[in-house]
Order: structure tokens, then C-alpha cells, then sequence
């Protein structure tokens, strides 16, 4: 195992509520795990007990056998961890920030120097690698994230909303190069993410948070089972336009003009005449995908 968490409680000062509340995880070695959850629901907090960064309350994170807090060297020579915005190296430029990254995870000058090229190269960094890191774009920001915490192949990457900020491509990108990571290294990767359709692409299981605490855990395919009979409609409408929804179908407003319906697979043929969906400009309607599935469970009581 890579991880093995037990009973993890985290309480902030002058707060009642935990903000991990029990939680209990095993992740393997190799694997890719996806956190999934609403603002809120203890995420960040927990990936930062993970990486000792916060200090539980009670419970117990063990690191490939190891104590988290009791080995706080194993865990930052093992563990690189990318956290929702960083303004550490705002002074350093590109390809300095990615070469000290490999240099101090124990790679000689000349190694640091070969992974800077690399790393450069994979996350599409050329045009801006003499550029200082405070004059970059949000996109480009994130993407030299990603290079600092991919430098250097430590066995365990610890990513919180890696594709924030990221276009579509960019998007795509990423979860590319994750997965050539985890299949040609055995990375193991743990990612919070709210690109919940993107990331079922590489996720081996994920988790849903709530509250604190993880309301599923599991396979993919094998949670959405729970879906099986209902299919997602997604519609996007003309400026101004809102059709009468029926009202006991979950629906997720995504924007102004775009909705997403959960629609009982009998119901579907009815539904696309009743809506006149032609009148849309689009219409989407396939089998449930993770988006669905945390949704299902973020909704329910």
C-alpha cells in the first residue's frame, strides 16, 4: 500500500464540526485515486494531512508503512505535492524553477539539467522557459505546477485541482501526460478535481466527499451501477430561453444557458419530444457518466 489512513480527524480551532471526519483510506502503489466533492467537503484539508503539511486531530496516515508525521523526510523525498496555487518560486524563471525542483530531490546538475529539458517539453513550456514565473498566465501558472511536481518522478504525486485554469486542450493534456506517468513510472497519483468527466479517463477509483467524509468509494463502473437505469441529457439553450424541466428529474444548471438532466432511460424518447430539444442549440443524450455519479450522491440526503 502506499497510503493507509485510519480513523483521520481533523478539527479547526474554534470550529464544532471536523473537517475530516473518520475517514479511513487505503490507496495502492501504482494507482490512480480521484477525489471528487463540493467546496467544503474536507478535500484540501485531507491531502495536506496527507503530505504533512496540517496536523490531525487523531487518527492515523501511514506512508508505504511509515508514520506521516513521524517521518517527515520520508515523506517529502517521496511525495511531491502540487497544491491549488503556489507563489514560492514567483521569482525564479521557468526553467530555474524546474531545474532547482529536480536538483533538490536528490538529482545531480547535469540529471536536473536533462529532467528540466524534459519536463519543458512535456508540459508545452518551451515558449515561456526563460520567462519569469510571476509573469505567466493562469494556464501557464498551472502547467509549471504540474512541471515542479513531476520533476525528479517521486513515487507518490499529490495533486489538488491540477487542470484549474486549463483550457480544453491543456485539459486534455494533462490527463494524458498523467497517465503515460502512471503506466511507464507506476506513479501513484491521488487528484482532487471537479473535472469529473475528464478524469474518468485515468481514475482506477475515486471518492466522494461530503462533510467531511467519504460517502463511496470504488471503481468507476462500478458505482455507476447505481445509475444504470438513467441516462444524462445535456441541453444548451438559446439566451433567455428556460424550458419547463420536469420537476422530479435531478437537473445540475451548469451555466445560464446549459443543464444537465438525470432521465430514466423509459422516459427519454417522451422527454426529447416533449422539451422540442430541436429548438436548442444542442442536446447531448448518453449513459451516466462521474459528473452524474457525484452528483447523485452530493444531492442526496
Amino acid at each position: 500500500m502506499a497510503y493507509e489512513i485510519e480513523h483521520l480527524v481533523k478539527v479547526y480551532p474554534r470550529q464544532t464540526e471536523p473537517a475530516t471526519n473518520d475517514v479511513s483510506l487505503s490507496i495502492r502503489a501504482g494507482e490512480v485515486f480521484g477525489i471528487l466533492g463540493d467546496n467544503g467537503a474536507g478535500k484540501t484539508t485531507l491531502v495536506r494531512q496527507m503530505v504533512n503539511l496540517l496536523r490531525s486531530t487523531s487518527g492515523d496516515i501511514r506512508l508505504f508503512g511509515k508514520s506521516v508525521p513521524g517521518n517527515p523526510l520520508f515523506v517529502s523525498r517521496t511525495v511531491a505535492y502540487m497544491p491549488q496555487s503556489s507563489m514560492a518560486l514567483n521569482r525564479l524563471k521557468v526553467k530555474e524553477a524546474i531545474y532547482f525542483a529536480a536538483h533538490l530531490r536528490g538529482m545531480s546538475r547535469r540529471d536536473a539539467a536533462r529532467e528540466r529539458d524534459a519536463m519543458i517539453e512535456t508540459w508545452q513550456l518551451g515558449p515561456v522557459r526563460d520567462k519569469s514565473s510571476s509573469r505567466l498566465s493562469g494556464g501557464q501558472q498551472r502547467l509549471l505546477q504540474l512541471a515542479l511536481a513531476t520533476a525528479g518522478h517521486l513515487p507518490v504525486a499529490v495533486l489538488d485541482e491540477p487542470t484549474n485554469d486549463l483550457d480544453p486542450v491543456n485539459r486534455k493534456h494533462v490527463w494524458e501526460v498523467l497517465r503515460k506517468f502512471n503506466a511507464e513510472h507506476g506513479t501513484t497519483i491521488l487528484f482532487i478535481t471537479h473535472d469529473a468527466i475528464e478524469a474518468e479517463r485515468i481514475v482506477h477509483r475515486v471518492g466522494i466527499m461530503r462533510k467531511g467524509s467519504f460517502l463511496a468509494i470504488g471503481q468507476p463502473a462500478q458505482l455507476k451501477r447505481k445509475l444504470l437505469d438513467h441516462m444524462r441529457l445535456e441541453v444548451w439553450l438559446p439566451p433567455g430561453e428556460v424550458p419547463a424541466l420536469p420537476a422530479d428529474m435531478p437537473q445540475h444548471w451548469k451555466s445560464d444557458d446549459n443543464v444537465v438532466l438525470s432521465v430514466p432511460r423509459d422516459r427519454a424518447p417522451a422527454l426529447l419530444s416533449e422539451l422540442r430539444l430541436n429548438e436548442s442549440i444542442d442536446y447531448r443524450l448518453y449513459s451516466a457518466t462521474l459528473e452524474d455519479l457525484y452528483l447523485h450522491y452530493a444531492n442526496s440526503d
